[in-house]
Formats: C-alpha cells, structure tokens, sequence
C-alpha cells in the first residue's frame, strides 16, 4: 500500500485518470453540498489530494489506515486527518452531512468491507449522502490490482445490495472511464496473458501528448456524464442517501 501511495502521489495532479476522476466526482459533490458548508469526511483519504476538492464545499476530514498517507497529507499542509479505520471511524453518530470515500472499500475483505459501509452510514446525517468511487468489472483485474491489494470488483447491481443492506437508498449510480475502456481492456488483457504482477506502470503520467489526448476524451465523458449515464467502464461512482 505504501508503494501505491508513493506512486499516487507522483501522478494524482497531472495524470489523465485524475483528472478525469475530479471531474465526474465534483459536479456530485457540489450537488450533495446543496450550497452551504457542509461537514464531509473523506474516508481513505490516502494523500490528502482530494481534500483540495472537497475543501471548497465545506470543512474537509479525512482519514486513512497508512501512515504513509498522513505523511504526504500533513506535507501539503492538510492538519484534519488522522489515521483511523473506516471500519471504526472516531466520530459520533450523525456528525456529517458529506461522507466519501474513493478507491478504498475494494480492497477490503467482506466483513471489513461490511463494518466500513455500516460505520458510513453511521456517521452520517439523516439525510446525509456517500459519494462512492469503485473499480468496476471483474474482467478487468490486472497489475494494478496486485499493487493496489484489490480484494473485487463491483457490478451496479452488486454495488446497489451492498449499500442497500447498510440502510443507504442508492440515488445515482454510473459507470466511468468508458472513452478510455478499449486501451485499459486492452492492456489488463496483455497483462492477464503474461501473468499479473505488482506494477506501478498504469499510474506512471504518460507522454504530454497522450495524458492530453486522454484528458480530453475523459472532459468529454464528463460533460456527457451530466445529462446520461454509462453503460459501462472500469470504475463504478455511486451516490446514496441515509433516510
């Protein structure tokens, strides 16, 4: 995890998926927000770099299990995080209007997976929403999935049981990275013909002309992602309401 966070840190600001991902998960952010500060915790919160985001929308904690990540957070001068569990948040019932948490709940085990959701809905308002960010379809398990300790990959449907059993009412769910679907197919199926291994490689920034090209086809999901919602892709972005 350590290793992951290393090379997360190096490629969250100028990396083509990062960039995509800030701009599917924002417009959902502000909207939950409903133009007032909100209280939101970000639960694996990894590096702090999202805290940035989530920061313009109210006031921003963030949590994570590393100390690693803590590191690379208080470096860039993030001072509300601490390192906790998502499983066994150091918060009061009720205490947050906001609650995200992205790229994390995978690569837990099922019951840790359980008590995570479970302490999500905990916190949260009635009334309060999780933005969820996922990986997304089984077939697509590669290298990266070594490094990042992946444990599964969620269908909407599979998606949709698991927060429904903790309490949540899902209210909006996509898939994403669907412009750039056929070059990761194609990669995780090299790689699962060679043998899956620990590799950075995927999160390594690519050649400015590429990380444009893709940037920019990943801007267009975006501005499509406002009005319909993909059929597929490799990651999974859920929203859900505690009633």
């Amino acid at each position: 995890m350590d290793r992951l966070l290393e090379a997360t840190a190096r490629a969250e600001r100028d990396h083509f998926w990062f960039r995509g991902f800030r701009r599917f998960v924002e417009p959902l952010v502000a909207d939950a927000a409903r133009g007032v500060r909100s209280e939101i915790l970000d639960c694996g919160c990894g590096t702090g770099h999202n805290l940035h985001m989530l920061r313009k929308y109210g006031r921003a904690y963030g949590i994570d299990l590393t100390w690693a990540g803590l590191h690379y957070a208080a470096r860039q001068g993030e001072r509300l995080v601490a390192q906790a569990s998502a499983a066994r948040l150091p918060f009061p019932d009720a205490r947050f209007d906001l609650v995200t948490s992205f790229d994390v709940i995978y690569s837990l085990e099922d019951d840790v997976e359980r008590a995570a959701i479970g302490e999500m809905f905990r916190v949260l308002k009635p009334g309060g929403r999780l933005i969820l960010n996922v990986a997304a379809l089984e077939a697509l398990r590669g290298n990266h999935s070594v490094l990042s300790g992946e444990v599964r990959r969620y269908s909407k449907g599979d998606l949709r049981r698991r927060l429904e059993a903790a309490g949540f009412r899902v209210t909006h769910s996509t898939y994403t990275n669907l412009a750039i679907l056929p070059l990761i197919a194609a990669i995780r199926l090299k790689q699962r013909l060679s043998g899956h291994v620990e590799s950075a490689e995927e999160i390594a920034v690519p050649s400015a002309p590429l990380n444009t090209l893709l940037s920019g086809l990943l801007a267009i999901e975006a501005a499509a992602l406002r009005v319909v919602n993909m059929p597929v892709g490799s990651s999974l972005l859920a929203v859900a309401v505690k009633p």
